[in-house]
Order: structure tokens, then C-alpha cells, then sequence
């Protein structure tokens, strides 16, 4: 709904607030603006309409987008908005700052939110932004501090330590996945769309999890050695698949649930496919 509505609507040549106030005092800024606002009202005053006329006269069929908009028209656009970028990625390399392959995807809904929502829903979609972020981070980094403490500091290292100890390591896990969070967000944010990168990345991870779960809800005989295989199985799919494959990444999730099954039914038919017997100390008395 936001694309169709800055079809109609003129949008900023970028949408990132600070790249616009950067270009503003570059030479060639004016040009590059006069470029991308002509271009709109070409567009807009049925300049595209022309064009699909005269190359209808010449019997060749227009290319067009909805809305009577031709590709010709919106490559103008294009290319004036990339005369922007250009000017945006030379005044961050005369700062010293380096930055390129500059994208302001994720500025569109929020350009759209601050310009045309009154004050009152603005504020309520901020709140709702900031909710959704901090309970996500704190499950997040509450569940990645516990298996650290649980699975891997208690088990391996400081079994008999008392709660206190636990709780206090367990803060520093927190700081330490905390930090890593940072770290790692100042570097998906060159990755456009975080919706897309998001799915990326947990399109490595989200099939191993599906296929252990439909292995728990439907297979019962498969056992937790055999589960445990079958996900590292699963993981050497979904990397073999992006480095030696041009496959979307949105089929990794049905590559390695897939896998993960079919490997999780393999190793429990090799280990017997049956439970360990589990013997009642009564048992072992009697």
C-alpha cells in the first residue's frame, strides 16, 4: 500500500533524513533535485502517455507500469535518485566514513508514518515499534543467556557451583550476547530490507528447528541422538545449498526441514529405532 501510495504521491529523492541534509551542501545537489523533480512531473502530467503514443506510432509495444506510467519515465527517476546516492556516497568518502552500496529501504514506512500521520498516531506507532523491539531483544538475549549458563558453562565447566554463581554469569552471558547484538545489528543494517535480511539469516537456522519439531510431534521413535545427527545433517544441506546453488533463500526452510526429517528417520532405523530401557531402582533392588 506504501508503493502504490508513492506512485500518486511525490516521495523525498531519499528517504534517510541524514543523507538528504549530507547532499544538500554538496555541489551538483540542485541539479540532481531538479533532475528527480522533473522527472516526476513528466510522469505525473501524462508525459508517460505521450511517449506510449508516440511508440504505439512507431508499432512497438509500450512498456508500461499500472497506473499508465511508462518503464522509460520511471528510469528517469531512477537514474535521478541514483545521482543523489552518488553525491551522498562522495560526501561520506570526503568525511572519511567510507560508505557505500547505500540503501534507504528501510526509511520508506517511516518517512511515510512522519509526513502523513497525525501527531497523536505517530507517537502510537513509535510506542508500538519500541514494544515489539524490547520484548523481542529481551526474550532473545534471556533465552541465548540461559542455554549458555545451563548447557554449556554448567554442564561443562562449574557443575556445582550454587545459584547466586549461576545468576551472576548468567548477567554476563547477557552483556556478552548483548554486545554481540550490537555489534552484528551495525552490520545488517547495510543489508536493505530487514524484513529480507532477517529471513536470510534465519533461513539458515528456522528449518533445523521446524524439522526437529516434526520429528517430536510425529515420529516418536526417533531418539535424541538420532535428532541431534540429523540437524547437523540438516545444516550441511542448507550451506551446501547457498554456497554451490542460486535456490531463493526461502526454500532453505523446506530444504532443511526435508533433510532433517528424512536424516532424523535414517539414524533411528541405524540405532534400532527403539527407546533405552529405563530400569526403575525397584527394579535394580528387587
Amino acid at each position: 500500500m506504501v508503493f502504490v501510495f508513492y506512485l500518486f504521491a511525490q516521495p523525498p529523492m531519499l528517504f534517510e533524513k541524514t543523507a538528504m541534509k549530507a547532499i544538500q551542501s554538496q555541489a551538483g545537489y540542485s541539479e540532481s533535485q531538479a533532475r528527480f523533480d522533473a522527472a516526476w512531473r513528466k510522469r505525473g502530467e501524462g508525459g508517460g502517455e505521450s511517449e506510449c503514443r508516440a511508440q504505439a506510432g512507431r508499432h512497438r509495444e509500450p512498456e508500461r507500469f499500472d497506473g499508465g506510467f511508462t518503464g522509460a519515465a520511471q528510469r528517469e527517476i531512477d537514474s535521478a535518485r541514483k545521482s543523489g546516492i552518488t553525491l551522498y556516497e562522495k560526501s561520506q568518502a570526503k568525511a572519511g566514513f567510507g560508505r557505500t552500496g547505500f540503501n534507504d529501504t528501510n526509511y520508506i514506512f517511516l518517512t511515510f508514518v512522519t509526513r502523513y500521520f497525525p501527531a497523536g498516531v505517530i507517537g502510537l506507532v513509535i510506542a508500538v515499534i519500541m514494544n515489539a523491539a524490547m520484548s523481542s531483544s529481551s526474550g532473545e538475549l534471556n533465552s541465548l543467556a540461559a542455554v549458555s549458563v545451563m548447557d554449556l558453562y554448567r554442564r561443562l565447566w562449574r557443575p556445582d557451583e550454587n545459584d547466586r554463581h549461576y545468576l551472576v554469569v548468567s548477567r554476563i552471558f547477557t552483556a556478552i550476547w548483548g554486545t554481540w547484538a550490537v555489534i552484528f545489528a551495525q552490520y545488517a543494517k547495510n543489508l536493505g530490507s530487514l524484513v529480507e535480511a532477517v529471513n536470510q539469516v534465519g533461513s539458515y537456522f528456522y528449518p533445523v528447528l521446524l524439522g526437529v519439531f516434526v520429528l517430536a510431534f510425529f515420529f516418536k521413535s526417533v531418539r535424541g541422538s538420532a535428532a541431534f545427527w540429523a540437524m547437523l545433517t540438516g545444516e550441511a544441506a542448507i550451506v551446501a545449498c547457498s554456497i554451490f546453488t542460486h535456490i531463493a533463500f526461502l526454500w532453505f526452510n523446506v530444504i532443511g526441514t526435508v533433510v532433517v526429517v528424512i536424516a532424523g528417520l535414517v539414524f533411528s532405523l541405524g540405532a534400532g529405532g527403539r527407546a533405552p530401557k529405563v530400569h526403575h531402582p525397584d527394579h535394580q533392588a528387587a
